[in-house]
């Protein structure tokens, strides 16, 4: 059966206990799990929350990014090492939180691009360090799943089929796949075939609308995603990805200049919405 989850990302990217009554009402809901950015150095601020979470019933994932200077398809060994020490560290951090899922375009630096398509070089340097980086991970019980990005987030994985043939590479049991729907929205010719191609990796999906709104309220194709899911018959975490511009330096990184929707309309409408459309494509 699919857990359901929400990510606190539509109202900050921090840490600190204004998020106690959030997840206290996440859990009112309905919701299986709460997701966090991990960043912050603080221990005892995700201790804090990971320990909450788990007394009121709710599930911990996480998600992060990485740095230009910290990329782990860098030419330079010195930045890839740095790169692998910051996923070690989201990793504890995560651990800290109680999370067994973490997700994000870690396989390279967020928003850094070179004036060139990817190359095979560039998997194998990130294939390298997402297999070290899956051994940390190991260690912790913890998934590592990376998702393929659209073409303006990231370069090297923007496809189904690019996410697959690097986790191929990085031959890691603690290493799969996130698949996200707003960056297939973008990327995808066929939904469906995205879906199978990835489906043998696929530990993490992210639900999130054309705009990043409230999802149904825009153009995904849901009906054709939620087949998919049910023909593969994936059973892990859907989670809600939403922004606003509730934190304005964290909106302003990610390039959010409008509302799309309040983030509470976003967690009940979009928790009904996921709700009706497992119903709909059951087997």
């Amino acid at each position: 059966m699919n857990k359901i989850g929400f990510n606190v990302l539509a109202w900050t990217a921090g840490v600190s206990e204004d998020l106690l009554p959030i997840m206290d009402r996440l859990k009112k809901i309905g919701y299986d799990g709460v997701e966090f950015l991990v960043g912050d150095p603080d221990e005892k601020a995700y201790k804090r929350l990971g320990n909450h979470a788990q007394s009121i019933g709710l599930e911990t994932t996480s998600v992060f990014v990485l740095p230009a200077e910290e990329n782990p398809i860098d030419p330079d060994a010195a930045v890839r090492a740095k790169g692998l020490d910051s996923i070690k560290a989201m990793i504890d951090r995560s651990y800290n939180l109680n999370a067994k899922i973490v997700c994000g375009p870690f396989h390279s630096a967020f928003a850094t691009f070179a004036q060139h398509a990817p190359t095979e070089d560039e998997y194998k340097r990130s294939a390298e360090v997402l297999h070290a980086a899956g051994d940390h991970a190991a260690k912790a019980d913890i998934m590592l799943t990376p998702e393929a990005l659209n073409r303006f987030e990231c370069y090297l994985c923007n496809t189904a089929a690019q996410l697959a043939h690097l986790i191929k590479l990085t031959d890691h049991p603690n290493v799969q796949a996130m698949y996200d729907t707003h960056h297939a929205n973008i990327e995808e010719k066929n939904i469906e075939k995205s879906i199978e191609t990835i489906a043998p990796y696929l530990k993490h999906f992210h639900i999130s609308e054309n705009d990043r709104g409230t999802p149904g309220e825009g153009h995904v194709r849901w009906d054709e995603t939620f087949s998919s899911l049910a023909k593969i018959n994936y059973q892990g975490w859907l989670t809600i990805e939403g922004f606003t511009r509730n934190d304005p330096d964290f909106a302003n990184a990610i390039n959010v200049w409008r509302e799309f929707a309040e983030p509470w309309d976003m967690a009940e409408q979009g928790f009904k919405f996921i709700k009706d459309m497992l119903e709909k494509h059951a087997k």
